[in-house]
This record gives structure tokens, sequence and C-alpha cells, in this order.
């Protein structure tokens, strides 16, 4: 009977985490924390060369313009949205049955910790008519 209420009364003096055990939690949402503050704005501006190119292919001024004049609209749009992380060269613009396709492959870099960095990879694609 002895042992019995022995262990029900340990059972009960361990309820929740020991402070280690928090500590390892903390560290592990810290990191996580850390990853997102520094991967986010890359994503974010990917987000606005998205949105960017959604509109390319409905830009009624856009109709029948030659690449470099598509090129010069892209760059300014650029400017305008304050992307700076593309390097103008990474847009393609070929021409295909009636259409110029627009293209960006483009894999930003950066930092983590220490020696670690990160390589995320984006690819655009965009058709505008061609007269």
């Amino acid at each position: 009977m002895k042992k019995q209420a022995m262990k029900i009364n340990t059972m009960k003096n361990q309820k929740g985490m020991t402070l280690i055990s928090w500590m390892v939690v903390l560290a592990f949402a810290g990191f996580q924390f850390m990853l997102a503050i520094r991967i986010m704005p890359v994503f974010a501006e990917d987000h606005t060369i998205t949105s960017i190119w959604k509109a390319l292919e409905t830009d009624i001024e856009l109709v029948g313009k030659s690449p470099k004049d598509i090129h010069k609209s892209i760059q300014r749009k650029f400017k305008i949205n304050n992307v700076k992380d593309i390097d103008p060269r990474d847009i393609v613009i070929r021409k295909s049955e009636g259409y110029n396709v627009v293209t960006l492959e483009y894999e930003p870099r950066g930092k983590l910790v220490g020696p670690l960095d990160f390589i995320v990879s984006f690819k655009h694609e965009a058709k505008i008519k061609s007269r």
C-alpha cells in the first residue's frame, strides 16, 4: 500500500515541463524565428515580382512593343516597386508564335548563421502579344 501511495504521490509532483525542456523549446523557436527574419524578405520581393509579371500579360501598352522596350518597361516597374536584387541580364525575352515570351529565372542567396547560407530558386514567365 505504501509503494502505491508513493507512486501516486510522485506522479502528482511530475507535472509540466522542466526548465531544460523549456530552454530547448525556446531555443528551437528562436532559431525558427531567426530563419523567418532572414528568408521572408526574399519571398516578399518575389511576391512583388509575381504581381509585376501578372500585370505584364494584361498591359495593353506593351502589345506590339520591341523586346528592348519591354525590357525598359520591366526595369522601370522594378525601380518603382523597389526591386533591387534582380540583374537585368536575368530577364530573357524571346519571340514565339505571335507572342514575346518574357522569362525571369533567378536565385537569391543570403546568410543564415556563420558559414550557413540559403539559396531560393524562382522562375516567372509571361506572354505578351506581338503584332
